[in-house]
């Protein structure tokens, strides 16, 4: 998709501070960060939402989450613990039409979110 912010950052069309990158999914730190660590990760191909993921994409999302799991080592957050967010859809906030999962930590969160 063209004007995919996200794809843009994938293909280094636009700045960002990647801390992650494998051959199918990248990790970067949140511009607007909601806790003093926000890292999203992204599949490098296209998915509008968590509701295209199909069984075709099982490696990738497998990918994802051991990325995920070596970034929060990487920031130190991984004993003390974070949250993993996937948005989908206008109600919950999505901004860019990308499948990407939001990772926070670094303090306490609170439940429920919103």
């Amino acid at each position: 998709m063209t004007d995919c912010l996200f794809c843009k950052i994938i293909k280094k069309e636009i700045p960002s501070e990647i801390v992650f990158e494998s051959e199918n999914a990248v990790a970067f730190m949140d511009i607007n960060p909601q806790a003093p660590v926000h890292f999203l990760v992204i599949p490098k191909i296209h998915l509008s939402s968590i509701t295209k993921v199909e069984k075709e994409h099982g490696s990738i999302m497998a990918e994802m989450a051991r990325i995920i799991n070596e970034v929060a080592k990487q920031k130190n957050i991984e004993k003390s613990g974070f949250r993993v967010v996937v948005n989908h859809g206008k109600d919950s906030g999505q901004a860019v039409p990308h499948l990407h999962f939001h990772v926070l930590g670094g303090r306490k969160l609170k439940w429920p979110p919103g």
